[in-house]
């Protein structure tokens, strides 16, 4: 079961990071073009969020059954159960508050250059987030 949680987590992973790539670029296009804030725009940014949620957890049931996870957040000293059992949970949380705010953010907005800069700022910086704490090393081992 551990094997398969962790090999979803990974796999969708590369998911989430396109949809919320796509839907960061979309909106700089957007912002930067005056276009209108259409049905597709909101498409492209929920599924985004979606991703990112469903990222969220699937990493949470990660965290309580891997023995890179909770098991071992005593065990600080070491840079790699650091980052995976504190670092890389505590950020990819605070990145999806922030999309999860941009969401919030558009749809609150009006104007079509404010629903764009919303999800373009929030989700930009869930995203800069994500990409700082992805385990690197442990994602090319396999």
């Amino acid at each position: 079961m551990y094997t398969f949680i962790q090999k979803f987590h990974s796999g969708w992973a590369y998911l989430a990071l396109l949809l919320l790539i796509i839907a960061v670029v979309n909106s700089l296009i957007g912002m930067f073009s005056n276009k209108a804030f259409t049905a597709t725009d909101r498409k492209i940014a929920l599924f985004a969020l979606i991703g990112t949620h469903i990222q969220l957890i699937v990493g949470l049931i990660l965290y309580f059954v891997s023995p890179l996870g909770w098991a071992s957040f005593g065990q600080m000293s070491d840079k790699m159960l650091r980052l995976t059992s504190l670092e890389h949970p505590l950020t990819n949380i605070i990145a999806i508050v922030l999309i999860t705010i941009g969401w919030s953010k558009h749809k609150k907005a009006i104007e079509n250059k404010l629903k764009f800069k919303a999800i373009a700022i929030f989700y930009g910086l869930g995203l800069l987030l994500i990409l700082s704490k992805i385990p690197w090393s442990l994602w090319f081992q396999k």
